[in-house]
């Protein structure tokens, strides 16, 4: 499947990472809410066409309630798509997700979606009671049951995660009769099949390595729509990185604050720490976008035209640990100066 330049769409995702304070500090959870609203307010000006916020409930990131957030971001902006990235639909009820999504898509005309997921992080499970034994029937269950919610005709349903449902009709329906629905995928080959078989959106987390290496899921994905005889929708990327004026600004700004991340994720997994030449080398060759519009968009239009994506969402706040004024730049050049390199280099051939 070929995109078109002028149809691929880009997208902004934070988690609620902590900024900087002018002083240094880092903010509070509140302030780097209303922190977000302010950075999406700024991508729906600058050509930016999604904001995708992410779902954690843990002390390094403020956003827990995706949809509440977007909801806000709703009302300061007219074009941007409001979805999740992810909602962990696997430590949630399938009804109640569709509800507060259908209730997104009403207050903000129409511009809701949802990206489903199982959940990098496992917080989630033990704070709503869910046992981690049953991560995979978890998912598997609910998102069968979501994928039935999206039909909004009553549904009859049952399983072993939650009640049965008989003739049940969820409200509020949509205006349109149908809410967009992606699965993030982090490389599973089952969960790209399970994508493709609810005829869902594929959404790739590419966090590491050449971006390359997914060329395999996508075509999976492709081919198994075709088995299943569903729908093969134009497939999204997911990856970090962060724009400044020039590529040592962008580094220096950037490192830091991933850094941080990136160790204290290994710590809970068993990875050693992150080195700067790691991190260098990751941004030369693998996937992580940091540099100056020119490098990002020269790097970007490679990974879409190789890949053949119809979306790049770019993870803009890895980590906080900078202040908000940098991100606050960093939105801005994306939609201004990298989104128009990418769409140029697409158009012209000349990704390569």
């Amino acid at each position: 499947m070929t995109t078109r330049a002028s149809d691929v769409l880009f997208g902004i995702e934070t988690f609620g990472d902590l900024p900087l304070h002018d002083s240094g500090e880092p903010m509070s959870h509140a302030a780097a809410l209303r922190q977000v609203v302010e950075e999406a307010a700024l991508a729906d000006t600058v050509g930016i066409d999604a904001v995708a916020l992410g779902e954690h409930h843990r002390s390094d990131f403020a956003i827990s309630s995706p949809e509440m957030v977007l909801a806000a971001i709703a009302q300061r902006t007219d074009h941007v798509t409001l979805g999740s990235a992810v909602t962990v639909l696997s430590s949630d009820d399938p009804v109640r997700v569709f509800q507060r999504f259908a209730t997104l898509d009403a207050v903000s005309n129409g511009r809701a979606e949802v990206i489903l997921g199982r959940g990098s992080f496992t917080e989630s499970f033990p704070l709503f009671g869910y046992d981690l034994a049953d991560y995979e029937v978890l998912f598997e269950e609910k998102l069968e049951l979501f994928a039935q919610l999206l039909t909004e005709r009553p549904v009859t349903w049952s399983g072993t995660t939650r009640s049965s449902l008989q003739d049940a009709d969820v409200y509020p329906k949509t205006d349109s009769g149908s809410l967009t629905t992606w699965v993030g995928v982090g490389g599973s080959p089952e969960s790209v099949i399970r994508t493709a078989r609810h005829g869902f959106r594929l959404m790739l987390a590419i966090i590491g390595g050449d971006p390359v290496r997914f060329a395999p899921y996508i075509d999976l994905y492709r081919r198994a729509t075709e088995k299943f005889e569903t729908s093969a929708h134009p497939v999204g990327i997911h990856s970090h990185g962060f724009i400044a004026a020039t590529d040592q600004e962008a580094r220096d700004s950037y490192y830091p604050g991933y850094k941080t991340m990136r160790d204290r994720i290994g710590a809970e997994r068993g990875w050693p720490p992150m080195t700067r030449a790691q991190f260098d080398a990751e941004v030369a060759h693998g996937s992580l976008y940091v540099g100056s519009p020119e490098s990002v968009a020269a790097k970007m239009a490679v990974t879409i035209d190789t890949l053949g994506a119809g979306r790049f969402d770019l993870v803009y706040t890895g980590g906080g640990a900078m202040p908000a004024s940098s991100r606050m730049r960093a939105v801005e050049l994306f939609g201004t100066q990298v989104i128009p390199r990418v769409r140029e280099r697409l158009a012209g051939g000349t990704a390569s």
